[in-house]
């Protein structure tokens, strides 16, 4: 709700009215449906390219000394930052708690089944690129997957 309070005053009071709306039906909609961890992906990175990953524990509720019930892998062209992953996946994960373990890169290459995982993330650190390798290996078993720890 924050947003629709940043929306500049020039708007109408019918348009704030409506996007409110909206912003509650998407936010009920998301939540519904990634509310259990069953409708959670392990892996949900881009098709191809290189891009900034990040490794993430969920947790059913606010963690509070409990084992996280999943460790997730995120990775997406569109973010220009690790944080920018971050907060996607909490934002739509939401009610479920999440917890950065750190970060990367990936190059996917479909055409050759091949992904390379390697580098850091300076806001997160180093993702456990050996944890990423399993999840994603689960999910793409045709590809070759190697890790690195060298470039950025």
């Amino acid at each position: 709700m924050i947003i629709v309070q940043q929306i500049p005053r020039i708007l109408s009071t019918s348009f704030q009215s409506s996007f409110k709306r909206l912003l509650i039906y998407h936010n009920s909609k998301v939540n519904k449906n990634m509310s259990s961890l069953s409708n959670v992906p392990v892996v949900d990175i881009d098709p191809s390219g290189v891009f900034k990953y990040i490794l993430i524990n969920v947790y059913e509720e606010v963690k509070s000394g409990q084992e996280p019930k999943m460790t997730i892998a995120r990775g997406y062209k569109r973010c220009n930052y690790h944080s920018d992953i971050y907060d996607e996946v909490q934002a739509k994960l939401s009610p479920l708690d999440c917890e950065p373990l750190g970060g990367g890169r990936i190059s996917h290459d479909p055409e050759n089944k091949k992904i390379h995982i390697y580098g850091y993330s300076q806001g997160y650190g180093k993702a456990d690129h050996e944890i990423t390798a399993k999840l994603i290996k689960a999910a793409f078993p045709e590809y070759t997957i190697t890790i690195s720890d060298e470039g950025y």
